[in-house]
């Protein structure tokens, strides 16, 4: 795991923050998880090999 963390705050229609927090909690996922993962995702499909390569393994 990372030493130190980031904040990340983002605007979200409340109707899809409730549906997303909802498909989180019945998949027993927080949804911090769920936007971390969607990031790994994202910089694995647009990073370049440099920026992936920054990237920590247990994260």
């Amino acid at each position: 795991m990372e030493n130190r963390t980031a904040r990340l705050t983002l605007l979200i229609d409340p109707t899809k923050k409730q549906i997303f927090d909802e498909i989180c909690t019945l998949r027993d996922l927080t949804p911090s998880q769920v936007v971390r993962q969607m990031i790994r995702d994202y910089v694995q499909q647009y990073g370049s090999s440099e920026q992936i390569a920054r990237m920590p393994l247990n994260n």
